[in-house]
C-alpha cells in the first residue's frame, strides 16, 4: 500500500513540475511579445546636420539608423569637399543613442575639436569637422 502511495506522489510531483515550467515559459513568451512591440514602435531620433557650402547654409535632416558622411555621391551626406573622404565618417543610432565614427579618414574626424579615434556618443549642439567642414549636430525626437 505505501508503494502505491509513494507513486502517487511523485507522479503529482512530476506534474506539478510540468505545469510550472509550462506556467514560467508562457509568461516569458508573453513578455517577449510586450518587448517586441513596445522596442517595435520605438522611432529613431531625426538627425539633423547643418554646415555651410558655396558661402550657403546646407540643412538635411536623416531618420535612417546609419548615416555615412563623405564625398562619394551614394553617401547619405554628400559633401563636395577635396579634404573629405569617399567613405569619411559613419552616423549610426543604436543603443537608443547616436555615435559617431571615423572611417579610416584622411583628414581625421573630430568632434567638439578633439580628434575620433573611437566610436563616441553625440548629443545636440555637438560640432563635427571632417576635413575642414565643421558640421552641427540636432536630434529631434519624433
Amino acid at each position: 500500500m505505501t508503494a502505491i502511495i509513494v507513486l502517487g506522489i511523485r507522479i503529482f510531483m512530476a506534474v506539478a513540475l510540468y505545469a510550472f515550467l509550462g506556467w514560467v515559459i508562457v509568461i516569458l513568451w508573453r513578455d517577449l511579445q510586450r518587448q517586441s512591440k513596445t522596442v517595435g514602435k520605438r522611432k529613431i531620433p531625426a538627425l539633423r546636420l547643418t554646415w555651410f557650402a558655396a558661402h550657403q547654409e546646407q540643412v538635411r535632416q536623416y531618420s535612417d539608423p546609419e548615416v555615412i558622411i563623405g564625398r562619394d555621391p551614394a553617401s547619405e551626406c554628400h559633401l563636395e569637399d577635396e579634404t573629405i573622404s569617399a567613405r569619411h565618417a559613419r552616423l549610426s543610432y543604436h543603443h537608443n543613442q547616436w555615435w559617431l565614427e571615423d572611417l579610416n579618414s584622411t583628414n581625421g574626424t573630430f568632434l567638439n575639436l578633439e580628434r575620433l579615434d573611437v566610436p563616441a556618443v553625440i548629443v545636440p549642439g555637438d560640432e563635427l569637422r571632417c576635413g575642414q567642414v565643421n558640421i552641427q549636430v540636432d536630434i529631434r525626437e519624433q
